[in-house]
């Protein structure tokens, strides 16, 4: 049984060997069999971490993608991924309503030489005062990935 290393594991499916080690931790993938000390995997771990990086691709959290996999073995049922994909649908939905609003908000301080921040603040329903969505800075999200 030759298997794959957990390196070839990462290059094959292009995530970084810790995020496999990783996504192992959390058992996201299966335990893989141990030769000469070494985790050695067979194909069938590409098929899980490519719907393991699929899912996080399009906003699902780690416990999210555990109920999605969770007893499976090869592809989750379809019912199963059709109930969390409404859901997150519908909190992508929520997301984009909300980031229109910010949008709106952001792009009428524009207009103005003096935004008026103050009076703008007082005017938000005491639910929205806090952030509703965070977006990375400028300058940091040039640097991380």
């Amino acid at each position: 049984m030759r298997g794959m290393s957990t390196g070839e594991v990462a290059r094959k499916i292009g995530l970084r060997s810790s995020a496999s080690r990783y996504y192992g931790k959390l058992g996201l993938i299966p335990k893989a069999p141990r030769l000469s000390g070494r985790r050695r995997y067979d194909e069938r771990v590409l098929v899980r971490l490519a719907m393991v990086r699929f899912a996080k691709h399009v906003g699902f959290s780690i416990a999210e993608i555990k109920v999605l996999l969770r007893g499976v073995d090869g592809r989750p049922p379809p019912e199963r991924w059709h109930k969390l994909a409404a859901e997150k649908v519908a909190q992508v939905d929520a997301f984009v309503a909300q980031a229109r609003t910010i949008r709106k908000l952001l792009s009428e301080t524009l207009d103005f030489q003096c935004p008026k921040l103050v009076e703008r603040g007082r005017a938000l329903p005491a639910a929205t005062a806090r952030p509703a969505l965070r977006l990375k800075h400028p300058a940091r999200s040039a640097r991380s990935d």
